[in-house]
């Protein structure tokens, strides 16, 4: 039952990416960001009222760089889907598990292990390698800055993970924790959207029943896929549970040929099975540093970011 979960989770997150691509063609990428977050909050409002929960938290400042955090990786997500190929873009945000990988072997070196993971190392290694076949046809159809977005999400996805990672071992439950990413990214979807553009006006849009269509699709999708992950970890053996996260990378593909007649080279199939089996190796580095008794509490990212 937990891999069924994760599997529509994965399917969720790669509905809600459908529908951020198709809402880029109406809205700006922080309105998204404003909608995405409205939507989330208002269904974690009944959530919590429902369940008895309280939304009081003696760590605000936690909350509050998570949630910036999570943001800032949210609008360049949010960004390479516009630019990029869906199943690409989704592709890169998978990238994120490397780099926790990565920084857990530099802080247990720091800290005076002083043992290679070797193993760890290449999934690093061939990571970066998956990075350039995938992005090759972005690079040639000057969609570079849409491929740069997609990493840097995924870098700072990493740092938002850990950040949840911290909240849970310091006991915050996971809606508490996401419904002050949800509410701080309404907040700074907010800012973003009332800021001046280049022409001095901000970049809100009227509303057609479509484009209201899409954005509810965005915020619905988003946290049915939170919930359902967060159930997945909870019931399912973690290890099993965090590798079935990368179906997402086909789900997304399939959405992409079928909406979009999206066409891929061998550079770009091999680049993704590259990342793909790098981040399963980095996952699993990544639990077995974790220990048992804290895996259902600091493994359910709690968010898509």
């Amino acid at each position: 039952m937990a891999s069924l979960w994760m599997l529509f989770a994965s399917f969720m997150f790669a509905a809600m990416g459908v529908a951020v691509k198709l809402a880029s063609e109406l809205y700006s990428t922080s309105e998204i960001v404003m909608y995405r977050g409205l939507v989330g909050t208002i269904m974690l409002l009944i959530f919590v009222h429902q369940q008895g929960g309280t939304l009081r938290t003696a760590f605000p400042k936690e909350h509050l760089w998570r949630g910036f955090v999570g943001v800032v990786s949210l609008w360049l997500w949010f960004y390479a889907i516009d630019a990029l190929p869906l199943a690409t873009a989704v592709t890169l945000n998978y990238l994120a598990p490397i780099w926790i990988a990565l920084y857990l072997a530099l802080m247990g070196w720091l800290r005076g292990r002083h043992h290679v993971e070797w193993p760890m190392l290449v999934a690093v290694g061939a990571s970066f390698i998956g990075v350039v076949l995938a992005l090759q046809p972005a690079a040639e159809s000057n969609q570079w800055l849409g491929g740069v977005m997609g990493i840097a999400s995924s870098v700072i996805s990493a740092m938002a993970y850990m950040q949840v990672r911290r909240l849970g071992q310091m006991g915050e439950p996971e809606f508490r924790v996401v419904f002050y990413f949800s509410l701080m990214t309404v907040v700074f979807g907010m800012v973003g959207t009332l800021a001046p553009g280049s022409d001095g006006e901000p970049s809100l849009h009227p509303h057609s029943w479509y484009g209201a269509a899409l954005l509810l699709a965005v915020g619905v999708s988003a946290t049915i896929a939170q919930i359902a992950m967060t159930r997945a970890y909870r019931v399912g053996k973690v290890l099993v549970v965090a590798n079935l996260q990368y179906t997402g990378i086909v789900f997304s593909s399939l959405w992409g040929v079928a909406l979009w007649g999206d066409v891929f080279d061998w550079h770009v199939w091999l680049g993704m099975g590259v990342i793909l089996a790098s981040g399963i190796a980095a996952t699993f580095y990544n639990t077995r540093s974790t220990p048992a008794n804290e895996a259902v509490k600091t493994d359910p990212i709690a968010s898509e970011l």
